[in-house]
């Protein structure tokens, strides 16, 4: 089995090598091939044709057609081509038409989001590993309930065996909307952590002012309090990675269409629909 750092190696060399081909090609052939514009454009298809094979073979992994990290660096060198071959398709010029700049717009979106999902899926993941084990997106709101279920349990515990409402009421009045919901997503997706030291410097305040038994038992809110923390995280993370994915499919979707209408309106009024 090929190494990571071998595949991308191999992928670069292969990218760097055919546009320099492509490009070296495209410049010997200016004035003297008619219609160029039309084979770049069909090799601008090919390889976007190729490209959108990607979703479906991730959804068939049994199938035996390479592994599925073969297919993520293809996916990632051809898209990068398609940059090169786009640039030559277009004489290195803005579209100047409605629909053309459309079309350009569309297709740049479409490669910028492709490739901050490459950052996404490079950087998330080792993210994720240093706070706890991977938890299921789809769990995330049940474990988030357990962990404010619990929590409770311990603030209103407190009352009958201390007699006081001190940690009752300092998780009414601090605690209660940090468990309710998903909290500080945009902090998390940049390692902020100042709401979490914030709310673990109120309970070490607290924690000065209470018996031995209401400490051991605000010594287990604050280890939930991490633990919602990090399920905060966690979710911040994933629902970013989900999102680009349900961002990025329907810009290549849209790609698509305006793609096939490109082709139709160039060959019906250039001739070549006859």
């Amino acid at each position: 089995m090929i190494s990571f750092v071998k595949q991308r190696w191999i992928g670069l060399s292969s990218f760097i090598f055919v546009s320099a081909l492509v490009v070296g090609l495209h410049t010997g052939n200016v004035g003297t091939m008619p219609r160029l514009s039309y084979l770049t454009g069909w090799v601008l298809f090919a390889l976007i044709s190729a490209l959108t094979l990607y979703s479906p073979r991730k959804k068939l992994p049994f199938l035996p057609l390479l592994s599925s990290e073969a297919w993520l660096q293809f996916h990632i060198y051809a898209g990068l081509l398609t940059g090169v071959v786009f640039a030559l398709h277009i004489s290195y010029r803005v579209p100047t038409g409605w629909f053309e700049g459309i079309l350009a717009w569309l297709y740049a979106l479409v490669m910028f989001s492709g490739l901050f999902g490459l950052f996404l899926s490079r950087t998330i993941p080792q993210r994720l590993t240093t706070r706890g084990g991977e938890v299921l997106f789809e769990r995330i709101p049940a474990i988030r309930r357990q962990l404010q279920e619990r929590a409770e349990a311990l603030a209103l515990k407190s009352i009958p065996e201390v007699k006081f409402t001190t940690i009752a009421d300092f998780y009414a009045r601090e605690l209660k909307d940090f468990f309710d919901d998903t909290r500080n997503a945009w902090l998390h997706l940049f390692e902020v952590r100042t709401p979490l030291n914030r709310l673990l410097n109120k309970i070490s305040d607290l924690n000065r002012y209470l018996n031995e038994p209401e400490r051991a038992t605000l010594d287990q809110i604050a280890a939930l309090v991490r633990q919602k923390d990090g399920l905060d995280y966690h979710y911040a993370l994933q629902f970013t990675l989900k999102f680009w994915l349900f961002t990025h499919i329907p810009l290549t979707c849209s790609l698509w269409l305006f793609i096939l209408a490109h082709v139709v309106l160039v060959f019906a009024f250039s001739g070549g629909a006859s």
